[in-house]
């Protein structure tokens, strides 16, 4: 599974990159398999100055022969926003990997 990371309006360093790599890969790890790609989109919405929920983390997962799959997140603190979207990309992949299993 390829873990891309996309820095919009955060300055990229070493320390978020394998922050962001370590949680998704934690968090993705029983369906890793079953999982090509994941896009990961950070923004500072309010680009440097202090606001309510200005730190915005996008997700988009790629799963095998599905189309791909997004969520976000948006909150004062950027590790909160990718601990958050990565949560919620975990259960949303279980549910469609899930699904298509019923089938």
């Amino acid at each position: 599974m390829l873990i891309q990371v996309n820095y919009s309006d955060i300055s990229k360093t070493d320390k978020i990159q394998n922050y962001v790599e370590e949680k998704v890969s934690h968090e993705l790890e029983h369906v890793a398999g079953q999982v090509t790609r994941v896009e990961v989109h950070l923004h500072d919405d309010k680009r440097g100055r202090n606001g309510d929920h200005d730190k915005r983390c996008v997700m988009e997962a790629r799963p095998t022969g599905l189309h791909p799959v997004t969520v976000h997140h948006s909150s004062e603190n950027l590790n909160t926003s990718i601990n958050e979207a990565t949560h919620k990309l975990g259960r949303l992949l279980k549910k469609t990997l899930d699904k298509r299993h019923e089938h």
